[in-house]
């Protein structure tokens, strides 16, 4: 009897220092203690899901699988399930467990970011707005009673913009600055304005805002568009009002030895995507918006479907990605069978595609390449599918990886496209080629990659080299 209680405490004892050991690495660690406690509670239902099985016997299979079961909680929200996430993460550091090192954390706590109701891909997930709906879901501008007041005009614009099957990209930068136009004029009627208060504006946002020439050329074209095609009233001379000139800017380009330097700062799936963006050439919305049926390894191709102005192309796939991404895509597809297991596994699709294939959202082809780990539940129906990863995740990690690889340039995701399109250049690649690969409209705007080729001004050679 003794020896029972004797054990009994002993256990007691090893699971407080356990426990303690846990908390004072948190705190280590800079998570505030008010916090700590939440985090030994998703510990603990980690554990629980893991009965009889000891920490330092798990595998990194036991910790994706549990985080793909939590993924499929719905109701969970981002910070609880970003929270989940890293309270496991530190778990197994503070255990010094090597196995850790296997799992792509990134990953995980990428998948946290859900895409919010008016992101590019969902936004037009619903038909356009009606005067009970005039309230955008993500007014940050306090613009929504103008909204509300103007509801007619909103939802005209958004009407002839959708009618001309313009970019989502469009219609939402569009819409901002009507309402910030009208909202510069105290909320007059855009019908009782004209060309007049267009210039003050403008002129405004040239002189005091010290805002930059494609913005004030934005500006102006939604502005122009919502007079002309929606009130249907040209607006006339504009008082000798001139276009803002935009400058002519030099793209930044990482050299050859650069590349291998910011891709080895990268890991898992966020290296998959940016070896990809520079193996490419794809825009970073093109790459993240990926579908399976996308990918051709048999021709070693990828297709970009509508791109930049709803264009279509194939760009190369290289080589070296072909078993990463078949490994990287058997994940998926078994994710993607478990979803169904579950009664999930349904993908967003663009346009009248889930009416004219009901069955196709569910489809494995239709499924994205780079899937969130985590389901979301659509605010406006109800639709509970699984997105893709938010692209702001890759954005950062590959800025971050430019620091740590001590690159001295402003290196972004559109950094990787502008070297893809420079090395081939250097590689001998005919203009023409490479300005269909980038999917560029006018050889004009290929040609600024010769002013970059690594060849010095024009491949003159200075006088002081030969001093």
């Amino acid at each position: 009897m003794e020896d029972s209680r004797y054990n009994t405490k002993t256990l007691s004892n090893a699971i407080d220092r356990f426990w303690d050991r846990y908390i004072n690495y948190l705190v280590n660690q800079g998570i505030k203690p008010d916090a700590c406690r939440w985090y030994v509670r998703r510990v603990e239902q980690y554990i629980e899901a893991n009965q009889g099985r000891k920490l330092i016997q798990h595998q990194p299979e036991d910790v994706t699988k549990y985080l793909q079961k939590l993924g499929r909680e719905d109701q969970l929200k981002d910070w609880q399930f970003r929270q989940c996430v890293d309270a496991i993460r530190t778990l197994f550091e503070c255990l010094g467990l090597a196995m850790r090192h296997q799992v792509d954390w990134q990953f995980w706590a990428d998948s946290a970011q859900s895409l919010p109701p008016d992101h590019r891909t969902i936004a037009r997930a619903d038909p356009a707005p009606r005067k009970s709906a005039a309230r955008n879901m993500n007014d940050n501008a306090g613009f929504s009673q103008l909204r509300e007041r103007y509801a007619d005009h909103r939802q005209s614009l958004i009407t002839e913009i959708r009618r001309r099957a313009y970019a989502i990209s469009t219609e939402q930068a569009y819409e901002f600055w009507l309402f910030r136009y009208i909202a510069f004029h105290h909320g007059r009627d855009p019908g009782e304005m004209g060309a007049d208060e267009i210039v003050k504006f403008l002129e405004y946002l040239a002189v005091e805002r010290n805002i930059s020439a494609s913005t004030q050329n934005l500006a102006l074209n939604a502005l122009v568009f919502f007079y002309h095609q929606v009130m249907q009233r040209p607006l006339g001379d504009f008082g000798g009002f001139v276009r803002a000139r935009r400058p002519r800017r030099l793209p930044v380009v990482l050299t050859r030895q650069e590349i291998p330097g910011l891709l080895d700062q990268l890991k898992g799936t966020r290296w998959l995507m940016a070896a990809l963006l520079y193996g490419t050439g794809m825009r970073l919305m093109e790459c993240v918006r990926l579908r399976v049926q996308d990918i051709d390894f048999s021709y070693k191709q990828v297709f970009v479907r509508a791109g930049k102005g709803m264009k279509d192309r194939v760009v190369p796939l290289p080589g070296r990605l072909v078993d990463q991404l078949q490994a990287h895509l058997e994940k998926i597809r078994l994710l993607h069978e478990e979803d169904l297991a579950n009664g999930y596994g349904e993908v967003y699709l663009p346009g009248a595609l889930a009416r004219k294939y009901p069955n196709a959202g569910t489809d494995w082809r239709w499924q994205y390449v780079f899937p969130s780990g985590k389901l979301s539940a659509y605010p406006r129906s109800g639709v509970v599918r699984r997105h893709h990863l938010h692209e702001r995740s890759l954005q950062k990690a590959i800025a971050i990886a430019a620091r740590k690889s001590k690159i001295n340039k402003r290196v972004s995701s559109h950094t990787l496209r502008h070297s893809f399109a420079t090395h081939l250049l250097e590689d001998g690649y005919d203009i023409r080629t490479v300005q269909e690969l980038l999917g560029h409209a006018d050889v004009s705007t290929t040609m600024i990659y010769t002013h970059v080729l690594n060849r010095g001004g024009r491949g003159v050679k200075s006088p002081l080299d030969q001093a």
